[in-house]
């Protein structure tokens, strides 16, 4: 059976319409500078599939979330969550087909990019008997699929773009239905809007935009002056489940409205020049020291995803079981710990992105009956920085560690773990890491990064490098006085790798 999703009207004045099971099959690419209608493109669409189709709205601004009261979307507000929480509910979405909004609205760039590659990778993670159709819409794509790095951290982009990706390249033999929504198509990553096969651009201005719309089009380059003429709520369609060839279409209106409006003209307010001065300029209040108070936390995912399909669980029996003892707990260390040492001992572990390696973390611990208690992602860093200077759980507890661990922290979180490798082999008094061991632990393959690397942590006042007659390096932490072996920083990092990780 086909389904029609009627978005308006041509510009012949005909009834426009979606193909919904061919967009589910071949995604959709939205553009349009600000104020274009994209907004109200997207609401739209989402009000007229809501019936046929489970949705999830990654969305940055709150601009949804008013969907909630008129079609029953569940509201994650991203900020009351963690990035665990977050990638669990992913999967519990799609389990329990819950329509929902992924409400972004109050946190930075860094936190907006990694929460919501958490929520996309719990839902493309899911077993295949939940492969259901879904669409998910990513309104300002830009911020989470970057063209080029900005003022986040590597990790963060790496994460956001590998969820974009994952969601545009393999959504579709999971039943997820990428609709991504743009201002400026040169911000977005090309191999994320490459994979988009309808596209509805809007009013553009800028020339490399225009540009790129009319190639997406099939358009001639002298034909891109009209992306400027297009008034408010036009767009230009083209795809297997729009048109085959592009056509002018005016989106139609929409039952809900967006919870922030664009704001209205008004007159200003007649006030007398000196009670204004009076009012603008009066002595500030009083500072205080206390923190703002925070709203109360959302209730648990968990939860709120199964009221809205059937009545609440009952208690977790989990939570009846006694505490367990100082023995299973150091035992249940112990195997997390012999789980991440076997992901690190794969050849290329030293150079994957810290989410892939905390998924991969995540299934073997379930595949260990260890699912309910799988470390925060934030004390997976902390996990993986030990693991990789070769401390296990009970080892980096140890008082003589302590002082190592406060030493590593003026560091940034990805150099720790290269100056605890360092610590622990100078500790033990082995070999001098080589530039080629630096490098690994450290996830390049640049030697030139990791003398760069050492040169850094020396200036920082953690540790002294010298040479000796040979040409060998010797590294010493200063105060601790623990020093390593004399080893020829050349040398290739192989069997120093293997000394050291058979050592206790």
């Amino acid at each position: 059976m086909t389904v029609a999703i009627e978005m308006g009207q041509t510009t012949a004045g005909a009834s426009a319409a979606i193909d919904l099971e061919e967009l589910l099959a071949t995604r959709l690419l939205v553009q349009g500078n600000s104020g274009s209608g994209k907004s109200h493109l997207l609401r739209r669409l989402l009000e007229q599939s809501a019936p046929w189709v489970q949705q999830t709205i990654i969305d940055p601004e709150g601009d949804f979330v008013t969907l909630a009261e008129r079609f029953g979307h569940l509201v994650i507000d991203a900020e009351d969550h963690t990035e665990r929480s977050l990638q669990v509910a992913g999967e519990r979405v799609r389990i329990h087909r819950v329509s929902t909004v992924l409400n972004l609205e109050g946190l930075d760039a860094e936190n907006q990019m990694r929460r919501a590659a958490a929520f996309l990778g719990g839902m493309f993670e899911v077993p295949r008997d939940h492969w259901y159709p879904m669409l998910v819409v990513v309104d300002e794509a830009q911020l989470f699929a970057p063209a080029i790095a900005g003022e986040v951290s590597d990790e963060a982009r790496k994460l956001s773009l590998g969820a974009m990706t994952n969601l545009m390249c393999r959504g579709r033999k999971r039943g997820l239905a990428g609709i991504i929504a743009t201002q400026r198509l040169a911000k977005l990553a090309k191999n994320v809007a490459a994979e988009a096969s309808n596209f509805l651009m809007g009013r553009t201005f800028l020339d490399i935009d225009m540009a790129r719309a009319a190639d997406l089009l099939g358009m001639e380059r002298r034909q891109a002056e009209a992306f400027r003429d297009l008034e408010r709520g036009q767009f230009m369609a083209l795809g297997p489940a729009l048109s085959r060839r592009p056509l002018g279409l005016r989106i139609g209106p929409t039952d809900t409205q967006p919870r922030n409006a664009a704001p209205r003209l008004m007159p200003l307010p007649e006030a007398a020049l000196e009670d204004a001065r009076a009012i603008i300029l009066a002595a500030p209040p009083p500072e205080t020291t206390a923190r703002p108070q925070r709203r109360p936390p959302s209730p648990d995912l968990l939860s709120q995803l199964m009221a809205a399909k059937q009545p609440a669980p009952e208690a977790d029996p989990e939570a009846a079981k006694p505490p367990l003892s100082a023995e299973q707990l150091a035992e249940r260390r112990e195997r997390l710990d012999r789980i991440l040492r076997a992901i690190l001992a794969e050849p290329d572990a030293g150079f994957r992105a810290i989410g892939v390696l905390y998924q991969e973390f995540v299934v073997r611990c379930r595949i260990e009956g260890l699912g309910a208690v799988v470390p925060e992602l934030s004390d997976f860093r902390r996990m993986l920085t030990r693991a990789r200077a070769g401390l296990g759980t009970e080892m980096a507890e140890d008082d003589a560690w302590q002082d190592v661990s406060l030493r590593a922290a003026i560091l940034p979180e990805d150099m720790q773990g290269v100056f605890m490798m360092i610590a622990r082999t100078a500790k033990e008094g082995w070999p001098c890491p080589s530039d080629a061991a630096i490098a690994r632990a450290y996830g390049t393959h640049s030697l030139r990064r990791a003398r760069h690397l050492l040169t850094y942590i020396e200036e920082q006042g953690l540790i002294v490098c010298q040479l000796d007659g040979a040409g060998r390096r010797i590294v010493t932490l200063v105060e601790l006085a623990w020093a390593t072996a004399a080893a020829d920083p050349n040398a290739d990092d192989a069997p120093a790798e293997a000394a050291n990780s058979s050592a206790p």
